[in-house]
């Protein structure tokens, strides 16, 4: 099942007949051209939804027609610029800059990978931009999508093959 979502810079969320709250990027939305590692910006644009990492230890697989992966406490994604691997998962330990994707927190219990900046891989055009679960509070994100755990995994049911996230302003 193809679907469309669009997370918009007042916090909005909609598509398939889902309208909810979200969070974006603590430094608004910005244009993909102008996105650099590290800016808190969320990328405009349609992004493809390329698959669901999730925490074995907290959740089952979710109902989706993505692909679905589990994490390990091995897992990390490069973030940085100077790096080959950037924008990519790593194992970890890892000598580079990276972002630890088995957390503390719950933020990233359950993630989609969002195809940005991923075919062909820019260095310093913004890595791990995902679409991942909120905060309590819904506090802005380094520049990534995220919505409630019962909102995440609504949406997730919705999504296959083709599915697409849009950040728009």
């Amino acid at each position: 099942m193809i679907s469309h979502f669009t997370a918009h810079a007042d916090g909005l969320f909609d598509g398939k007949g889902v309208r909810m709250r979200c969070a974006i990027g603590k430094a608004g939305i910005v244009s993909p051209d102008t996105k650099r590692e590290g800016d808190g910006t969320s990328p405009r644009g349609t992004w493809p939804m390329r698959h669901v990492l999730y925490r074995p230890d907290r959740e089952t697989p979710p109902e989706t027609g993505l692909e679905c992966i589990p994490l390990s406490p091995h897992d990390g994604w490069c973030d940085d610029p100077a790096n080959p691997l950037y924008n990519r998962p790593v194992s970890l330990p890892f000598s580079a800059s990276h972002e630890k994707l088995w957390r503390d927190d719950a933020i990233y219990d359950l993630i989609v990978v969002l195809g940005h900046n991923d075919d062909p891989v820019i260095p310093g055009n913004g890595s791990a931009i995902f679409f991942h679960l909120a905060r309590p509070d819904y506090s802005p994100t380094e520049g990534c999508v995220a919505l409630s755990r019962p909102d995440f995994l609504t949406v997730l049911a919705l999504c296959g093959p083709g599915s697409t996230l849009e950040i728009a302003p």
